[in-house]
C-alpha cells in the first residue's frame, strides 16, 4: 500500500536450476568484526559549487544514467561508499550533498531509524509543494518519531486488514477483464499496449478491492490513471528527464518547479472521488484522531502514488523478466500453478500459492533484480558508523545519506551471480536465507511493517498481488510475447502474441 517509486533499468535475464538459489551469502558482521575492519576516511568530492552538482546531474540523467553514474564513481575511488551528488540540485535543491551507499552492507542502515531520520526524505534532497497533497505532510514524508506517523499507519493498516477478504475477487475480476480486452486488441491491431491495459485495470482494481467502488461508474470515468500520471509527474519532474534536449529538460524541469495550480483541478477530481469512495474508511479515521481532510489526502497519495504507482512500475517489469525467461520457464510456471489450484477445488487462494514455491521465488527474484524504489535518503541523527564489507566510515551528525538498491541487492559478494535473473533463487533453505537481502519494501522481506518503522505499510499486499498477476497470466495462457521499450518511469511492455491455455475450466 505505501509503495513509493521511481525508475531503474536492469536488463539482464538468466532462467537456471534450484542449485542457483544455495549461495552462501556474507553475514552481516558483529560489532566485534566492525572494529576490526579498517577505519577509512570517505572518499569522493562534490566538486566546486554549482558546478559540481550541475556537472553530475547531468552525468546522472543525460551522459551516463543512473547506473553507470554510480558505477563509474566506485571504480574512480575504489569504494562503495562515497560523496557524491544527487539530482536535482540547484537551484531547486540548495543542497544536494549525500554520502551514497552503494553496496548491500552499507545500505540496511537507511532502516535504522534510531540512526537516520526520514523527516522530508520521500524524494531525496529536494521535496515537491505541498500543494500537490492538499497541504499537507503525507506519511511518506514523515519519520517514525512524528506522533501522525503512527496514526496514519495504523490507519492503513485498518484499511487493508478490512478488506483482505475481497482481494483476491476483485484482482481476478480486473485483471480476467483486462486480458480479455488485451486478447480483443491482440486480433484487431496484432499488439496491445499492457501498460495502458495495466493502468486502467490497477485503478480499477484498488478501487473496488480497497474502498468498494467502481470509478468507471462515477464521474471520474476511465480519467483515474491520466490524472494521476500527471499529477506524478509535477511531483517527480526534477528527478527525472523527459526525453527532451538536456538544455530544454533542465530549463523546463530544473529552473523552477512546475507550478501546482496547473494540476490543481487535476487533484480535486482525484480528491473528490476518495472523499466519496472512502466514505467508510475517513468515518473510521475520526476514531484515531485523524480529520476526514487529512485522511482523504495521504488515503490518496498511498492509493495513487504508492500503489497505483508501484503496479505502473512493477508489473510491466515483472512482465518482462518472466517474458525472457522462456518457454521452459513458462511451462513449470504454468504446471505448479494449474496444480496448486486444481489440488484447491479449482480456487485461486492464499493457501494455494504458498504451494507454489517458483511463483514465489520468482517475485522475490523480480523485486531483487528491479526494485520499483531504487532509491533511499536518511539523515544521520548523531555521528554514526557507516560498515562496507572492508571498511567503516564515519559520519557526521545531519549529513545525508543516500543508497541506490539496485547496487545493493545485486550485490555480488552476497547474491552469486548478481546480474542474472534466477527464477529459483529462493526456492529452499538457503534460498530462504537470502530473502533478508530483498529490501524492496524500504526494509527486509524477512522483517515486517511496524508503526514504528519506514516499512511499506502494504508490504504483503504488493506481494499478493505480483504472484496473482502470474496467477491470472497463466491459468489463461501457457505462453506469451513481448515487445520492450524504457520511459522515464519504467519499461513499457507490448503484447504481441498470447497462446491460450488448453484447460479452460481453471480460468473460472
Amino acid at each position: 500500500m505505501a509503495l513509493s517509486f521511481s525508475s531503474t533499468a536492469a536488463l539482464v535475464t538468466h532462467a537456471s536450476g534450484i542449485r542457483a538459489g544455495t549461495q552462501n551469502p556474507q553475514p552481516f558482521k558483529t560489532n566485534n568484526q566492525q572494529q576490526q575492519l579498517p577505519l577509512k576516511k570517505i572518499p569522493g568530492d562534490y566538486g566546486l559549487p554549482l558546478i559540481g552538482p550541475i556537472r553530475d546531474r547531468h552525468d546522472y540523467l543525460y551522459t551516463q544514467g543512473a547506473d553507470e553514474y554510480f558505477k563509474s564513481r566506485i571504480q574512480r575511488h575504489q569504494s562503495t561508499v562515497l560523496r557524491l551528488n544527487m539530482p536535482p540540485g540547484p537551484p531547486i535543491s540548495s543542497n544536494p550533498n549525500v554520502i551514497a551507499l552503494l553496496d548491500g552492507v552499507s545500505f540496511p542502515l537507511l532502516f535504522d531509524t534510531n540512526k537516520v531520520e526520514k523527516k522530508d526524505l520521500f524524494t531525496g534532497t529536494y521535496m515537491p509543494s505541498l500543494a500537490l497533497t492538499g497541504g499537507y505532510r503525507v506519511l511518506s514524508y514523515l519519520d517514525p518519531s512524528e506522533p501522525k506517523h503512527g496514526l496514519l499507519k495504523k490507519f492503513l493498516f485498518q484499511i487493508l486488514s478490512s478488506r483482505r477478504h475481497v482481494v483476491i475477487e476483485e484482482f481476478r475480476h480486473s485483471f480476467g477483464s483486462m486480458f480479455g480486452d488485451i486478447e480483443k486488441e491482440l486480433e484487431k491491431t496484432g499488439k496491445a499496449d499492457f501498460g495502458e491495459f495495466n493502468d486502467q485495470a490497477a485503478f480499477g482494481f484498488l478501487s473496488k478491492s480497497l474502498f468498494g467502488t467502481d470509478p468507471e461508474s462515477t464521474a471520474l470515468g476511465k480519467e483515474g490513471p491520466g490524472l494521476i500520471l500527471k499529477w506524478v509527474l509535477f511531483q517527480l519532474g526534477p528527478l527525472i528527464s523527459i526525453g527532451l534536449p538536456s538544455f530544454i529538460d533542465d530549463l523546463v524541469l530544473r529552473t523552477i518547479r512546475l507550478p501546482s495550480f496547473l494540476v490543481k483541478s487535476d487533484y480535486q477530481r482525484l480528491y473528490d472521488f476518495f472523499y466519496t469512495a472512502a466514505s467508510a474508511a475517513l468515518s473510521e479515521s475520526e476514531k484515531i484522531g485523524i480529520s476526514k481532510e487529512e485522511a482523504c489526502h495521504n488515503l490518496l497519495f498511498a492509493t495513487c502514488f504508492n500503489s497505483f504507482g508501484g503496479m505502473k512500475i512493477f508489473f510491466p517489469s515483472l512482465v518482462k523478466w518472466i517474458s525472457r525467461c522462456g518457454a521452459r520457464l513458462h511451462s513449470k510456471l504454468s504446471n505448479e500453478i494449474r496444480t496448486a489450484v486444481k489440488l484447491h477445488d479449482g480456487k485461486v487462494t492464499m493457501r494455494a500459492m504458498e504451494e507454489m514455491p517458483l511463483l514465489k521465488s520468482l517475485v522475490y527474484e523480480a523485486f531483487r533484480m528491479e526494485p520499483p524504489v531504487p532509491m533511499q535518503y536518511g539523515k544521520a541523527k548523531k555521528d554514526i558508523i557507516v560498515e562496507s564489507h572492508d571498511n567503516v566510515f564515519k559520519v557526521k551528525k545531519g549529513e545525508m545519506l543516500f543508497g541506490y538498491q539496485p547496487f545493493a541487492t545485486k550485490d555480488g559478494r552476497i547474491f552469486d551471480r548478481p546480474e542474472e535473473f534466477i527464477a529459483e533463487r529462493f526456492i529452499g533453505v538457503e534460498g530462504e536465507r537470502l530473502l533478508k537481502h530483498v529490501i524492496w519494501s524500504n526494509g527486509p522481506e524477512s522483517e515486517s511493517p511496524r508503526l514504528d518503522n519506514k516499512q511499506c505499510a502494504g508490504k504483503d499486499f504488493v506481494i499478493l498481488v505480483s504472484r496473482l498477476l502470474i496467477v491470472e497470466l497463466f491459468l489463461r495462457y501457457d505462453s506469451f510475447d513481448i515487445q520492450l521499450e524504457t520511459f522515464a518511469l519504467g519499461t513499457s511492455v507490448t503484447i504481441t502474441s498470447l497462446k491460450k491455455a488448453a484447460a479452460p475450466s481453471l480460468q473460472t
